[in-house]
This record gives structure tokens, C-alpha cells and sequence, in this order.
């Protein structure tokens, strides 16, 4: 009986954690195609460009401030809960996968770590992980992009290697996978939102 719960979590979290992720990157997405679709001339006094579209039916007409409307709305649409449900319902799924039972799927055969051990290795890589990006990030080395993305490469290439001399080849990459999906997160929870705040803030 237990088994097959854990067969329809695994299941269930799974499919939520599909879901929000594709609404987390297509929103990305959709606000990119948005930026550069939009009408340039001849704006409105305090517009940067609209669009009008059409879809399920309905005629949209969206426009986009160069600072802000002259009145703030009291209902603010706010993407971060997209973000935020992606990284729960991964680090969930790690649990249901891996975490619960490291014997079976997480730790490599023969490995010589015992399954406390594994399960400390994945959730502590995913927030080294994210503080070495961040440290990496206020550094000098944060001037040089093109510099700090090659740093940023080997060092993901390495945490694989590291991860497959200790874990099974499906969790070695996957934590890799969950490293980058958390400093996706903490850089919408820590940067982006805060960032966000400071400007309506200062414009309301």
C-alpha cells in the first residue's frame, strides 16, 4: 500500500511540478515577445509602446508605461509565485524521488556514503550552490560576464563530476538541474522582487 502511494505522489508532484514550470518560463517567455512586439510610434504622453492581440476570444489592448501610470492600481499583478511553486515542487520532488528512500535511487551502487549522508550532499549542494553563485556574482568577477559564465560552467561541470563519484547517474544530474533551478529562484526572491519593491515604492 505504501508503495503505491509513493508511486501517485511521485506522480502527482511531478505533474505540478511540469505545470508551474512551464508557466513560470512561458510567462518569461510571453513578456519577452511582449517587450519586442510592442507599437513604438507615436505612443501616448507617458507610454513607452502598446499591442493590441487577440486570443480565446477576447481583444486585449496592453500598454506599458515608461515609469509608471499617474494613479498606482491597488491590485498589482505580481510573477513570482510561478517561480517560487517551480523550486517547492522540485525540492518536493527530490524528497519523493531521492529523499525518502537514498538507497535506491540516489546513492551510486557500492557507494560508501549512508543514506543521511546522500540526502545531506543534495539539499546542501542546492544552497552552496546558490551562495557560490551569489559570492561569484558581488565579486569583481561580476563586472566580466563573459568571464563569470565560464567560471559559472566549469564549476556546474565539476559539481556533476563530483555528484557522479558519489551519486547514481539520474540523481548525479538532476541535483546539477536543481543547482541551477535555485539560483533561478534566489535570483527572482533575492534580486528581482526586492529590486521590484524598491521601484514601486519609490514611484507609488
Amino acid at each position: 500500500m505504501l508503495a503505491h502511494m509513493m508511486e501517485w505522489l511521485n506522480l502527482g508532484v511531478r505533474w505540478i511540478h511540469m505545470i508551474v514550470g512551464v508557466a513560470w518560463i512561458g510567462a518569461s517567455f510571453y513578456f519577452v515577445w511582449l517587450e519586442n512586439n510592442l507599437n513604438r510610434s507615436n505612443p501616448r504622453e507617458g507610454l513607452s509602446g502598446d499591442l493590441w492581440a487577440i486570443h480565446g476570444g477576447g481583444i486585449y489592448h496592453l500598454e506599458k508605461y515608461k515609469l509608471a501610470p499617474p494613479t498606482m492600481p491597488e491590485n498589482l499583478h505580481w510573477f513570482k509565485w510561478e517561480a517560487y511553486s517551480t523550486w517547492l515542487s522540485g525540492v518536493a520532488l527530490l524528497c519523493v524521488v531521492f529523499y525518502a528512500n537514498p538507497t535506491l535511487y540516489l546513492l551510486a551502487p557500492g557507494s560508501s556514503l549512508s543514506g543521511a549522508e546522500g540526502v545531506h550532499i543534495g539539499l546542501g549542494s542546492l544552497f552552496v550552490g546558490w551562495f557560490i553563485y551569489s559570492f561569484l556574482c558581488d565579486s569583481p568577477l561580476g563586472k566580466r560576464p563573459a568571464l563569470l559564465g565560464v567560471v559559472l560552467f566549469v564549476l556546474l561541470v565539476a559539481a556533476a563530476y563530483g555528484f557522479s563519484k558519489v551519486f547514481s547517474g539520474r540523481g548525479a544530474y538532476l541535483h546539477v538541474g536543481a543547482i541551477m533551478g535555485t539560483i533561478m529562484v534566489g535570483n527572482v526572491f533575492r534580486i528581482i522582487m526586492p529590486a521590484q519593491r524598491a521601484l514601486v515604492a519609490a514611484i507609488a
